[in-house]
């Protein structure tokens, strides 16, 4: 028996696009239990908008939606800049037409309708797996780059705490009061190692109590 941590899940942001109102809305809330955002939208125009101005994971599409086609849709993003996102198709439909199309476009999965929840949720967990461990492990790369460039222990938990407090926009919003209310260290060495990471471009201030990691600084050490 396959052991999955849909708690992965968590850390990742869907777009679901179908256009029967009551389906959307069921299939939504039950994943917006599981993920860190859901995006559920009618049309392709709306799905385009959210690509646009929102982080998406996985994306997932209806095949046939009101006046338009999910394959087509999907079509037109794998040669626009969101052709790497993972896809999974849905339909009522299981004609062998579909399947052929859904094999050309590369989709990671084709599941038919009635949705099974279980099974959609394996199966997003399944694809997001692989980008969970690359995070991992660019994550402890990032710690060990990081905490070869100090030596206090204080200091480490502190680079340990920021770097497992990032969001998906590679930010973090603390304070020097909320650091020290989770870790015994005192302001000057706090202050001390801040200051450090600003110098080396590793950490800056973006502007109140948000703070900005730069991946390419800490690569050019």
């Amino acid at each position: 028996m396959i052991h999955r941590n849909i708690n992965i899940l968590h850390d990742f942001n869907i777009l679901y696009l179908e256009d029967d109102v009551e389906l959307l809305k069921h299939t939504k809330d039950v994943l917006d239990d599981f993920m860190h955002e859901v995006y559920g939208v009618y049309t392709s125009e709306e799905a385009m908008q959210v690509l646009e101005n929102e982080h998406v994971d996985v994306i997932i599409s209806d095949i046939l939606l009101k006046d338009e086609n999910g394959i087509d849709f999907l079509k037109k993003l794998k040669q626009s800049d969101y052709a790497e996102i993972p896809t999974v198709l849905i339909t009522a439909h299981t004609e062998s037409a579909y399947l052929l199309e859904a094999i050309k476009l590369k989709v990671e999965n084709y599941i038919v309708k009635p949705i099974n929840l279980k099974e959609l949720l394996n199966t997003i967990h399944d694809i997001v797996l692989p980008i969970n461990q690359r995070r991992e492990a660019q994550k402890s790369n990032n710690l060990i780059k990081i905490i070869s460039e100090v030596s206090d222990g204080k200091q480490i938990e502190v680079i340990k705490y920021i770097m497992s407090n990032l969001n998906e926009s590679d930010e973090i919003r603390t304070s020097y009061s909320e650091i020290m209310s989770h870790i015994d260290i005192s302001k000057p060495t706090l202050v001390k190692l801040f200051k450090k990471l600003a110098e080396n471009n590793i950490l800056t201030n973006e502007s109140h109590k948000i703070y900005k990691f730069h991946q390419e600084s800490l690569d050019s050490l």
